[in-house]
């Protein structure tokens, strides 16, 4: 295993999970069962007002060969094959959806200890092309994401940005949507319970600035508390305990300060592994 700059990706993902992983306003269920075997199946289920979504998700592991099959209640099916490390740093994705005859996509990832690679094309007579590259450290990073469709000749996404990482913190920028929106985030670690991180974008476009600042603190070992708000006055808050080894159950609220006359937003989700 590398320790090198991470997919691009990775830039930016500590502040994200920190103000936006595991907050919703849904009820959610999900159950994981495994076997000795290496066969892992997941059923998940989320409630969106009156409407009903959910999916089943079986995943193969043989060797350095993972297969992930999933189908939802829309009757799509999605495989995901993955091969790791068919040479050292190197993994291959090949994916497909049915019966989406144009969602066919193979993917080559590449890590050094001063360089991440990702690529990947669609299986289409006309496919959009995408690549993504980072060079540096684990440290300070600086890398690119472009998507490029080869049909009308128009690069459709295209994206930078630089990373630079403490023991304790990480900051990092990108330039997206062609330029137009910049973004910057900050997440630190203030003490072994405690992490805060920031995260302030602005649209060149439409001069538009959002602002979100968050932060974690672990109650117990167990026991997580997460909050955040952003300059729009929605206000947000989650407790997460794990009741037994990867199983969680995960209470999140939402309030719009600027309208508290409204009714709280308030989510549910349980996730089991037996």
């Amino acid at each position: 295993m590398v320790k090198g700059p991470g997919l691009y990706s990775e830039i930016g993902k500590k502040a994200r999970d920190l103000l936006y992983k595991d907050y919703q306003t849904d009820h959610k269920f999900t159950l994981n069962t495994s076997s000795p075997t290496g066969v892992t199946i997941t059923s998940s289920g989320t409630k969106k007002g009156d409407l009903l979504a959910a999916d089943v998700n079986t995943q193969l592991k043989s060797k350095n060969i993972t297969t992930d099959i999933k189908v939802d209640t829309s009757s799509n099916l999605f495989t995901t094959i993955t091969v790791d490390e068919p040479a050292p740093g190197l993994k291959t994705i090949f994916s497909f959806k049915v019966p989406d005859q144009r969602s066919g996509k193979v993917e080559i990832q590449y890590l050094h200890d001063y360089a991440a690679v990702s690529s990947s094309i669609g299986l289409t007579v006309n496919p959009i092309v995408n690549f993504s590259g980072v060079i540096g450290t684990n440290v300070a990073s600086l890398g690119t994401d472009l998507s490029f469709d080869t049909k009308t000749g128009d690069f459709i996404k295209c994206n930078a940005g630089v990373s630079l990482s403490k023991v304790d913190l990480i900051a990092s920028l990108t330039l997206n949507n062609k330029g137009d929106s910049l973004n910057a985030s900050y997440y630190h670690i203030v003490n072994p319970l405690t992490a805060v991180g920031a995260e302030v974008s602005h649209s060149f476009s439409s001069n538009d600035n959002t602002i979100t600042i968050g932060a974690q603190h672990a109650l117990d070992p167990l026991t997580t508390l997460k909050a955040r708000v952003n300059n729009a006055g929605k206000a947000s808050a989650l407790v997460q305990h794990e009741w037994r080894p990867k199983s969680f159950f995960t209470v999140s609220g939402e309030v719009d300060t600027k309208a508290i006359e409204k009714t709280a937003k308030v989510g549910l989700a349980l996730a089991l592994k037996p």
